[in-house]
């Protein structure tokens, strides 16, 4: 009886998909409710080289594979004088199949209770107008540093509260608190329920205690026309860490070929509690990047990344759901060196849309990355020094008819001093 409970309200989401779609004809023709939804379903698969969680071998990661069902139903209330709102209900079941010894890497369920959950995923009401955009409540946000990060099993909610204004030509201004989050991917906490934003960082719980529920305050203006985009992002975690982004990047077009080339420059800094712990939070990252995508469906992308000689990442890389770094991996949260103090990275990726010279709607992609770790603070799982890590990915998109789309991704990585690491994602579903 381990599913028993939260499988039922689980039936009781995926009738509400099965309804979903009488009630949207309705609504359509009423010009008023409509009804949304995602059933999603994936198999996950990642192998350590350790089936036994040995705590000397990649960190002590424990090889695991399973399959999931996700559904998901939003109910979406009419525009009223620039008023709307929106609930969503979600929830994650792997059907009773899964062997929990098998599954304790996955990031679907909570890895400490490993069951099936149902959540409140949203709750918001939003006001907008022609120069003004207000959001209060459960909210799949974008930001760059906090985001709902929506490439796994089911994206990441927050509870925050979000002023836009858009007076001036091209340019968003923001202002805004995040209080909590929930996302097993992306949380530092019991992922399947919202928790406090500190309590969903990545640093060591005694820093989580003494911050205590505390959340983010976050300062933007965005700038973006045909051919420029600057970003300037800061988001303060009260007690832990502050978080500079800034960004910038020429999109010029020169004949069939769209280019972007990018600048950008994060860093961490920590405040409040955490300055008088023992958690050091002290460094920056710097990016360059060149893509370019062609019309007739080719496109490379490449970048550039060098860490700064200061320590935090393990506490703050993916951290919130926010992966905007120019030079990365596909799949993981890239931890799997020991460190990434003082190291630099460097990405190149080729791919192909076919759907610009055929009618199949698919994408696919090759991506290589490679870390040039600094021996001196990146240690493997037995205590060894490490000069590298490499990543090399392969990724198929796949889309049809109005809502249906799939993934596929496989991706190796050579860790040095560490077995070799790698892992498959087949995950698929229909959005009405």
């Amino acid at each position: 009886m381990r599913h028993a409970n939260s499988f039922y309200r689980l039936i009781a989401v995926a009738s509400l998909l099965n309804a979903g779609l009488t009630v949207q004809a309705i609504a359509d023709e009423a010009n008023e409710f409509t009804v949304t939804g995602d059933l999603r379903a994936g198999w996950l698969e990642y192998d350590y080289s350790n089936p036994n969680g040995d705590p000397a071998i990649n960190k002590g990661h424990k090889d695991s594979e399973g399959f999931y069902i996700v559904p998901k139903l939003s109910v979406n209330t009419p525009e009223y004088n620039g008023f709307s709102g929106r609930v969503t209900f979600a929830g994650a079941t792997d059907l009773g199949i899964n062997d929990p010894e098998k599954a304790e890497r996955l990031f679907v369920f909570d890895p400490v209770e490993n069951k099936d959950f149902a959540i409140l995923q949203e709750l918001f009401v939003e006001f907008n107008n022609d120069q003004n955009h207000l959001l209060v409540g459960r909210n799949e946000i974008y930001t760059p540093m906090i985001e709902h990060d929506d490439y796994y099993m089911l994206a990441n909610s927050f509870a925050v509260a979000h002023y836009k204004n858009s007076s001036f030509k091209s340019t968003g201004l923001h202002a805004g608190y995040f209080y909590e989050m929930a996302g097993v991917w992306d949380s530092g906490a019991n992922g399947t329920e919202f928790n406090s934003m500190s309590k969903a960082s990545f640093v060591p719980q005694e820093n989580k205690d003494a911050a205590g529920d505390k959340g983010v305050y976050f300062l933007a203006a965005d700038y973006k026309n045909d051919e420029h985009h600057g970003q300037l992002w800061n988001y303060y975690a009260t007690d832990l860490y502050n978080t500079l982004f800034a960004q910038y990047d020429w999109m010029p077009k020169t004949g069939s070929v769209s280019h972007d080339l990018g600048v950008q420059y994060i860093d961490f800094s920590q405040v409040g509690k955490l300055k008088s712990s023992e958690t050091d939070i002290d460094y920056n990252i710097f990016s360059l990047r060149y893509n370019a995508t062609l019309d007739n469906g080719w496109a490379f992308q490449s970048g550039a990344a060098k860490y700064s000689d200061g320590d935090g990442q393990g506490s703050t890389l993916g951290a919130w759901g926010g992966y905007p770094y120019f030079a990365n991996g596909m799949i993981f949260h890239f931890f799997e060196a020991g460190s990434l103090r003082d190291a630099a990275s460097f990405k190149v990726q080729g791919g192909y849309d076919f759907s610009k010279s055929t009618r199949a709607r698919t994408g696919l992609y090759v991506r290589y990355t490679y870390y040039d770790l600094n021996p001196e603070y990146s240690i493997s799982s037995d205590g060894q020094p490490q000069d590298f890590m490499k990543m090399l990915g392969i990724q198929l998109k796949q889309s049809w008819l109005k809502g249906g789309y799939f993934t596929g991704t496989y991706e190796q990585h050579d860790i040095d001093n560490e077995p070799n690491v790698w892992a498959l994602r087949l995950i698929g579903g229909y959005k009405f």
